[in-house]
């Protein structure tokens, strides 16, 4: 008998998430974090082709749980859970006015006013 112990513990995988129910699980938790997901970084960030990445974002917003804004600024198309683009866009404001307000008093400081004597 060999020297080897049997695996008694041993459990069978689950089979692997498509990257369709990656890309999925990756939009529903930056919803939940309170940022959109820019449909750009689908393909990059999941190594697939652009126009798969276009598949998969119209297959996602065909399944009516999530939908979609595009970006004042770039008119890039950014996705989120349903029900939760107010919730974000809100949340988005917030953290750049404290980020306005933590470079501002990072910066200069203010001048003192000469008394008048």
């Amino acid at each position: 008998m060999s020297g080897r112990k049997p695996y008694r513990n041993f459990k069978k995988r689950e089979p692997a998430l498509t990257t369709e129910q990656k890309v999925e699980g990756f939009v529903k938790r930056n919803s939940q974090n309170g940022y959109f997901t820019k449909v750009s970084t689908i393909s990059y960030k999941f190594d697939v082709s652009e126009e798969r990445s276009w598949d998969i974002v119209g297959e996602l917003l065909s399944s009516g749980s999530f939908e979609s804004i595009h970006d004042d600024y770039t008119g890039e198309m950014k996705l989120c859970e349903m029900g939760k683009i107010y919730h974000i866009l809100d949340l988005e404001q917030k953290r750049k006015r404290e980020k306005y307000r933590n470079s501002k008093s990072k910066g200069k400081p203010k001048p003192k006013e000469k008394s008048q004597v």
